[in-house]
């Protein structure tokens, strides 16, 4: 190789290793922008109290949700029960079709006896615990006659909720070809229980903050159905992150796992550290175990949300704003009146990021004059805006379940203010006429000179 030719390889290689020195903190910088790496279709994480999404990955997908679906059927028993529709010790004889069902072992179930008799309690232990099929279409028609009226019910109630992707199709979250031909009125054959991610949660969280009983339920390890009879089933929680099962992680008391073929590995988790529950869904997990994935996947969401943030009261109750916490006043015996907070605003916080938000007070300007002003009488407690708040921190703000909700609370006032009588209304009327005449006489005085 001559000299020349040797000195342009040189050259090449040196921009070559330059070109690639110049562009690897960028890609660095941009695969630390994801703070975790979660194996799976989609994914989120939220905390429960204010719905704050911690972590999201393809929340807005409709999937396949498997025996997930069981949770808005445990919705709907929850509901039948408060409302006194239906009693725990009410008693049923299955049907034709779930006794079909609850008979086939390749399923999870526990075997039902065409002339038996259960209670509403036992098939709900059995579907919450061991997510039983034959128990929840049991459930489906002790509530609505017919699994096909509960269907109706489930997507009736889904878009009560706020869900906005979601598609209901039988009661247990199996897929309808596993059904023998008795799929519900209405949907076809093939068709599956479809929810996104972030549907999913927010269907989770509304289960666990109007029936915060079902943790009882969803939280226990393992039950024996039917015990000391010839139908004597064991009921191990799928749900293997329980304390004392084969994942277990402190904290987690819930709530739902389920597989299909087109679903994958899924599994929605609760779990509560330090003040702070957590909700989790990951859906179509990958991994070496169809069954195991799903709780690695979790573990990584879990471990991301206590360790890098806190539930935090960050503006107190009667909060004020200096230079803003008053409201002029018209027509009062006062001339204002003093503003403040409602209520604590509690927030979901970032680890260092405490001080990052800044309160705005917004007032009602249907309430006030063109001047800006209220009108007396002025109730004590009288709503008359609200604090919002804008994250100034370094990072990205966080986002929420409900879409376009934004942190706020209730401004109030702080005192009443009655409203004066005729003769003070009438001598600041008089006062206001000589103070103009006043003001008049005096710019005359100042042209004299």
């Amino acid at each position: 190789m001559n000299n020349l030719r040797f000195k342009q390889l040189i050259a090449i290689l040196f921009a070559f290793t330059f070109v690639i020195s110049a562009f690897a903190p960028y890609t660095t910088a941009s695969a630390a922008e994801e703070p975790i790496s979660v194996n799976a279709s989609s994914a989120i994480i939220i905390e429960e109290s204010t719905g704050t999404i911690l972590y999201g990955k393809n929340i807005d997908e409709k999937l396949p949700v498997a025996s997930m679906a069981k949770v808005m059927t445990e919705y709907l028993v929850l509901e039948a029960i408060e409302d006194k529709k239906i009693k725990w010790d009410q008693k049923y004889t299955p049907s034709e079709y779930v006794y079909k069902i609850s008979q086939n072992t390749s399923l999870s179930n526990v075997p039902l006896r065409q002339d038996g008799s259960y209670s509403v309690q036992e098939l709900y232990e059995a579907m919450a615990i061991y997510s039983a099929n034959g128990a929840a279409i049991a459930l489906a028609e002790i509530i609505a006659g017919s699994e096909s009226a509960f269907v109706k019910m489930m997507n009736e109630k889904a878009k009560e909720l706020g869900l906005t992707n979601y598609e209901f199709v039988n009661a247990t979250g199996l897929e309808n070809e596993d059904l023998q031909g008795m799929h519900p009125e209405g949907t076809s054959a093939d068709a599956e229980n479809q929810l996104s991610a972030r549907d999913m949660a927010l269907l989770s969280q509304k289960l666990i903050q109007d029936f915060p009983k079902v943790l009882e339920t969803a939280s226990t390890p393992k039950k024996v159905f039917r015990e000391g009879t010839d139908d004597r089933t064991n009921m191990p929680n799928w749900n293997w992150m329980l304390p004392g099962l084969v994942y277990e992680y402190e904290g987690v008391d819930g709530l739902k796992t389920g597989s299909t073929n087109n679903a994958g590995s899924c599994f929605t988790a609760t779990a509560v550290r330090k003040g702070m529950r957590v909700i989790s869904v990951v859906m179509n997990a990958k991994g070496e175990s169809l069954h195991e994935s799903r709780f690695v996947e979790t573990k990584k969401m879990l471990n991301y949300a206590f360790d890098n943030f806190l539930v935090k009261e960050v503006f107190p109750a009667n909060f004020q704003i200096k230079n803003q916490s008053s409201i002029p006043v018209v027509k009062g015996k006062e001339d204002k009146v003093s503003i403040q907070t409602k209520d604590a605003l509690t927030l979901v916080v970032k680890n260092g990021e405490e001080k990052a938000y800044k309160p705005t007070f917004k007032i009602d300007e249907s309430q006030l004059t063109k001047k800006g002003e209220l009108t007396a009488p002025v109730k004590k407690d009288q709503k008359v805006g609200t604090m919002v708040v804008n994250y100034e921190g370094t990072g990205s703000a966080l986002s929420f379940i409900e879409k376009n909700k934004t942190p706020q609370v209730e401004l109030i006032t702080k005192e009443a203010v009655d409203k004066a009588n005729w003769f003070v209304l009438s001598m600041r009327g008089i006062g206001g006429f000589f103070s103009g005449l006043w003001g008049t006489v005096t710019d005359t005085v100042k042209g004299w000179f």
